[in-house]
């Protein structure tokens, strides 16, 4: 009588263990699955470039990827037609939450609010970015998407 109860036992035991491991997959699959949908969700917010140049008139450059290096090199992403600007003068890069600002190694610098750039500096909407003779102005997305402050109306006073 034994022999049996324990076969029944044993195979609801096995069962139950694969249950578990079943169970504990599907969590972990869920877990996973979740976690890419963060990731793929988390996107680089846009920024401009207001540029003026001696001379001419102010153009504006939109960017929407987390890299963007500024030189008299064309394949730069905002190239600048300036010869006191190297080919790859600066770069903007989105990490941290933030957009940093990082001269490579250019030949007359680069300025943030006319203060020398010497490591990566966090940008700001409105910061001046100084390259040659060159002046960038930063535009971040979210100041266009602020809805303009409305006056409340003033409260009725009693007569």
């Amino acid at each position: 009588m034994s022999g049996p109860l324990f076969l029944v036992l044993r195979i609801l035991l096995t069962a139950s263990l694969y249950a578990f491991l079943g169970w504990a997959f599907f969590l972990l699959w869920q877990d996973i699955r979740q976690q890419a949908m963060l990731l793929a969700l988390r996107k680089v917010p846009p920024i401009s470039l207001m540029i003026q140049r001696e001379g001419s008139a102010a153009q504006i450059r939109h960017f929407n990827q987390p890299e963007i290096t500024i030189g008299r090199d064309p394949a730069c992403e905002c190239p600048l037609n300036d010869e006191t600007v190297s080919a790859r003068h600066a770069r903007l890069s989105y990490h941290h939450g933030q957009w940093w600002l990082e001269d490579l190694n250019s030949t007359n610098g680069t300025r943030l609010n006319q203060e020398p750039v010497s490591t990566p500096t966090v940008i700001i909407s409105d910061d001046e970015i100084g390259c040659g003779k060159a002046r960038l102005t930063v535009i971040m997305a979210g100041d266009n998407l602020m809805p303009p402050t409305q006056k409340l109306p003033e409260e009725e006073k009693p007569a």
